[in-house]
């Protein structure tokens, strides 16, 4: 990963209100392999730079999966929930913020 761009992307979240990301798909880019744990600075940091802009997914079904294994889906939940800390971010990133950047009735 290009750290200037991360750091661009960091600084539109900061600075933007209409710019979302989503945590996905972070196999692909570690390089370490499971449990991915060098993709734990980079899945914090962008929680920490907006918690009310991050969505997650797991990207399942994982697909052009040609040089990796294939994932766990339920070991990339509990990396997430352990990136993440606490209910209430929890909450709104997997409830709260696609309610409302999709629309969804609540």
């Amino acid at each position: 990963m290009n750290y200037h761009s991360f750091q661009g992307l960091l600084r539109l979240l900061r600075d933007r209100d209409h710019v979302w990301a989503k945590i996905s798909s972070w196999y692909r880019l570690s390089d370490l392999g499971p449990p991915y744990d060098d993709m734990t600075p980079i899945a914090r940091a962008l929680i920490e730079a907006r918690p009310d802009r991050i969505l997650w997914g797991t990207n399942w079904p994982h697909p052009i999966l040609w040089d990796h294994p294939m994932p766990n889906d339920g070991d990339l939940l509990d990396q997430f929930m352990e990136w993440v800390g606490d209910d209430a971010t929890r909450r709104q990133i997997l409830v709260d913020n696609p309610t409302r950047l999709y629309g969804f009735e609540s």
